[in-house]
C-alpha cells in the first residue's frame, strides 16, 4: 500500500516536540513517510542531547516528487534557526523560524504534493500574540477559510469548544445562534466524510445548571432555539446540558461529541479522562490538519520523559483517513 507523506512542522523549537517525534519514529505502527520541517542544527543538537541516533536525509520541497521517502532516515526540510542559545525559555525569538516552517508546509500543500499536516505545539503568547486566538485560526487565515473548528478527538468521545482561546469575559458576547449552526455543521460533515456515520452531539449550557439570575439567559435565548432549529434540519443534537454532570460515565456514553461553549469547559474533562489518548483535529480546512494534544512543556525539554502517544495517534489517524 502506498502512503502519501505526512508533513510535520516542528513548531516551538524550545519544546518537547523533537523528543516525541524521535520516539514516534521508533513505533512499528507508523507506515507513512514523515517529512519534518525544522532546523538541521536543532535536530542534530537534540539528537545528541537525547542520545538518539538516526541518519538525516535533506529534502528540497520543490523537488519532493523526486525523493524516495521512508522512515529509515529522518526526511528533513531545513529551515534556518538564528540563535546562539538553542535551548532556552520560550520567547518571540522563535517567531520567524515557526512562521517560515509553516510557510513551506503551506507551499507544499498548495503544490498538491501533500494533503496532511501535523504541527508541534506553539506558544500562543509569543507567536500568535493578539492577532489569532490559536493555530486553528492562524491556519484558517493562511488558507483563507473563515469557519473552522477545534475537535479534540478520541474514538469513544470527542469534544469541541464553540469559542477557543478567548478570555472568559468575552465568551458570552461571542455566542450566537449562527456560531452554533456553523460548528455543528462542521462536526456533522467531518464524521460523515471520514468516519462514515452521523454523530450524536450534546451541547452544554453557558451558565451553571443552564440557569441564570440575569434577565438575559443565553441558554434560553440562544442555545435552545439553535438546538431546536438544527434538530428540524436532521442533526442529532441534544441539550443544552449542565457542564457539571455531562461527563459522568452514564451520560457521556450516549454521545459521540460534546460541544462546550468555551475552551476549558470541555478540554479539562476530556484530558482528565483520556490524557494523551486524544488528538486535535482542525475541521473546515481543505486538508487534514492534526496537532498532538499537548503544549510545548519547556520544563520537560531534554529530560527524555515525554509521552509520544498523542503524536503516534495523530499519525495513525492520518494514515487511516
Amino acid at each position: 500500500m502506498n502512503y502519501k507523506p505526512i508533513i510535520i512542522v516542528h513548531g516551538e523549537p524550545n519544546s518537547i516536540f523533537l523528543e516525541i517525534f524521535f520516539k514516534s519514529l521508533k513505533s512499528k505502527k507508523i507506515m507513512s513517510p514523515l517529512i519534518l520541517i525544522s532546523s538541521l542544527k536543532l535536530v542534530k543538537l537534540q539528537m545528541k542531547r537525547l542520545n538518539y541516533d538516526k541518519k538525516i536525509k535533506s529534502i528540497d520541497y520543490k523537488n519532493l516528487h523526486n525523493f524516495k521517502l521512508d522512515n529509515k532516515t529522518i526526511n528533513l526540510i531545513n529551515v534556518e534557526y538564528k540563535t546562539n542559545t538553542p535551548f532556552k525559555k520560550i520567547s518571540k525569538d522563535s517567531n520567524l523560524f515557526i512562521n517560515n516552517c509553516f510557510k513551506i508546509a503551506i507551499k507544499i500543500i498548495n503544490l498538491g504534493l501533500a494533503n496532511k499536516l501535523i504541527n508541534g505545539p506553539i506558544s500562543k503568547k509569543h507567536f500568535l500574540k493578539k492577532k489569532f486566538p490559536g493555530i486553528t485560526e492562524y491556519l484558517a487565515s493562511n488558507f483563507k477559510i473563515r469557519n473552522v473548528g477545534m475537535l479534540i478527538y478520541n474514538s469513544k468521545l470527542s469534544v469541541l469548544p464553540l469559542t477557543t482561546h478567548l478570555p472568559l469575559k468575552m465568551v458570552a458576547k461571542s455566542l450566537s445562534k449562527e456560531l452554533v449552526y456553523s460548528k455543528i455543521e462542521l462536526i456533522n460533515d467531518f464524521y460523515l466524510k471520514f468516519l462514515g456515520f452521523k454523530p450524536k452531539i450534546a451541547i452544554l449550557g453557558l451558565n451553571p445548571h443552564c440557569e441564570s439570575i440575569n434577565v438575559k439567559n443565553e441558554d434560553d435565548i440562544i442555545i435552545k432555539p439553535a438546538v431546536n432549529f438544527l434538530k428540524k434540519k436532521g442533526f442529532q443534537i441534544f441539550g443544552p446540558y449542565p457542564a457539571d454532570t455531562i461527563f459522568l460515565k452514564s451520560n457521556r456514553k450516549k454521545f459521540n461529541v460534546i460541544v462546550g461553549i468555551y475552551h476549558d469547559q470541555v478540554l479539562t474533562p476530556i484530558k482528565t479522562i483520556y490524557e494523551y489518548d486524544a488528538i486535535n483535529i482542525t475541521l473546515g480546512l481543505p486538508i487534514l490538519r492534526i496537532s498532538p494534544d499537548h503544549g510545548p512543556n519547556e520544563k520537560m525539554m531534554g529530560k527524555n520523559l515525554s509521552n509520544p502517544l498523542s503524536l503516534i495517534k495523530a499519525i495513525q489517524f492520518l494514515e487511516k483517513h
